[in-house]
């Protein structure tokens, strides 16, 4: 049977997927060491990033075998083929495509769907979601209010997570924390402040990791 090549129990560790998006494949490749070892072990490239196909390859050939590496902004079969060819261990979209979602789950790919309204949550869930992808996340409390009725969804928000509040997401309930540009500083990795952007990678990890053992 086939078997699924994403690692649950390295994201449970560290409940992170590190959104790429806009970077090129030259400053990915300085990123993915240094990513590794602050100790994040989730990585989506979105597809809608130029070379993505070619960065998913790249990263699954060198990291695969210690960081999970997905596609994001998955939209269509026509994405999801790409992205699968390319070696993603797991996907994510921006909305609920149930084609995109069954054909995951035929793959024994995970896949987080996209969903805003407790309506989407709960279609995205019922249709084979391993997570669902809170998106454009409102707060805290909103995540909070819609575990209430749904407690057995898991629930990925996704948007406007910093340093600051990232641990107000993990208390309301949240599974995981989809982070984008507090993560992979865009003045940082313009300016190749490759140890300052380490820095900032290892502060998320640090700060997480104290509250999971807290």
């Amino acid at each position: 049977m086939k078997k699924s090549l994403f690692s649950p129990e390295s994201f449970s560790k560290m409940p992170v997927i590190g959104i790429v998006r806009g970077i090129s494949f030259d400053d990915m490749k300085e990123i993915l060491p240094l990513y590794l070892a602050s100790g994040l072990h989730t990585i989506e490239i979105t597809m809608n990033t130029a070379q993505a196909d070619k960065m998913i390859r790249y990263a699954t050939g060198r990291f695969g075998e210690q960081l999970n590496i997905g596609a994001g902004t998955v939209c269509s079969p026509e994405d999801l083929t790409i992205a699968l060819d390319a070696g993603a261990r797991f996907i994510v979209t921006p909305i609920v495509n149930e084609q995109v979602i069954g054909i995951c789950r035929q793959n024994y790919v995970p896949v987080f769907p996209g969903a805003y309204t407790a309506t989407e949550i709960y279609k995205a869930w019922s249709a084979g979601a391993d997570m669902v992808k809170v998106f454009p996340s409102p707060g805290p409390s909103y995540i909070r209010d819609i575990s209430a009725p749904f407690n057995q969804i898991k629930l990925l928000p996704t948007g406007g997570i910093s340093y600051e509040n990232c641990l107000d997401f993990l208390k309301a309930g949240a599974a995981g924390l989809g982070i984008g540009s507090h993560l992979f500083n865009k003045d940082l990795i313009r300016d190749k402040n490759w140890g300052a952007l380490a820095g900032q990678f290892e502060r998320f990890v640090n700060r997480i990791a104290k509250y999971q053992v807290s």
